[in-house]
């Protein structure tokens, strides 16, 4: 071989050329295990015992009945009016945080405090979260003489069954959107700087800049908040709802997931509760594909 001549090139034999190909599978193999160990597995177990009997028909084929007596139950009904509830809520539950991250990201004065300060509810516990707020908004509490003062009679905002639901809510995103806070900082890491620099030089109002460069920019994070922040509302307020309402008044702020552990943990009806599991994750898979489907045809419209 002369000098300055380049080495001829080697070509992988075709078992190399297999584990290549191959690698990758073995990579995601743990994940996909787990998966179906831990997450697929119980689910097609919890389907197919939901149709099975409680009690004395422990372990029967009994069909659909577990789901007719689902929907003749009014407070399971309740549960799911509660969840289109949650469903008609979540464009504030998702434009909070949004909005918040776009302050930070602008950056107005005060934005380094006040990422922390709002990150900070997301560490607490539900539990400590709903004793603080039970004392808060208890009825003869602070929130209610701070009405008093101004005028305004006092609200029980934790006995009133047209308000109590409301209240969890409202509670529930302020301890938790600091996370999405988070994640919608983190999309706008991904946005071309040049993009909002040439809608101030063209004078675009905050309005249309969110409008027309802010979102369209973020939309997949945004899909992404919506989705987490609808199941978290579906599976993540057991503790407030615990702590705060147990369930009342008269059964008002019952959610599918506190139906489910009322029915499994103090009625000992773990088919009927199965069933109820059945049509939370039915809900949360409708749910999110129109919510993502509806994201993506709102982002191309704009």
């Amino acid at each position: 071989m002369s000098i300055g001549s380049s080495p001829p090139s080697v070509r992988p034999p075709g078992g190399g050329r297999r584990a290549e190909r191959l690698a990758p599978y073995v990579l995601i193999a743990p994940a996909v295990l787990i998966i179906l160990v831990l997450r697929l597995y119980p689910l097609l177990l919890g389907v197919n015992y939901s149709f099975t009997g409680d009690g004395e028909r422990d372990g029967q084929a009994v069909g659909l009945d577990n789901y007719t007596e689902l929907l003749k139950d009014p407070v399971f009904r309740t549960a799911l009016e509660n969840v289109g509830l949650l469903v008609l809520l979540l464009p504030v539950a998702v434009a909070i945080p949004g909005l918040l991250a776009t302050f930070i990201h602008l950056r107005v004065p005060g934005h380094r405090f006040h990422r922390g300060v709002y990150f900070f509810p997301a560490v607490l516990s539900p539990v400590i979260v709903g004793a603080i707020f039970n004392l808060l908004l208890a009825f003869d509490g602070p929130l209610n003489s701070g009405l008093g003062y101004l005028g305004i009679g006092p609200v029980d905002w934790l006995g009133d069954p047209d308000v109590a639901m409301f209240t969890v809510v409202g509670v529930h995103v302020w301890a938790t959107f600091g996370m999405a806070l988070v994640v919608f900082l983190a999309g706008f890491s991904t946005l071309d700087p040049s993009l909002l620099d040439a809608a101030r030089v063209d004078g675009a109002s905050l309005p249309r800049v969110i409008r027309h460069v802010i979102v369209p920019g973020l939309s997949r994070t945004i899909q992404f908040v919506v989705v987490t922040t609808m199941i978290g509302m579906l599976t993540s307020m057991f503790g407030l709802l615990y702590v705060m309402t147990s369930g009342g008044p008269e059964g008002s702020t019952y959610l599918p997931e506190y139906y489910i552990w009322i029915q499994q943990g103090q009625m000992n009806r773990p088919a009927l509760a199965s069933a109820a599991s059945t049509v939370l994750f039915v809900i949360m898979l409708v749910v999110g594909l129109a919510q993502i489907a509806l994201l993506r045809r709102t982002g191309r419209e704009s």
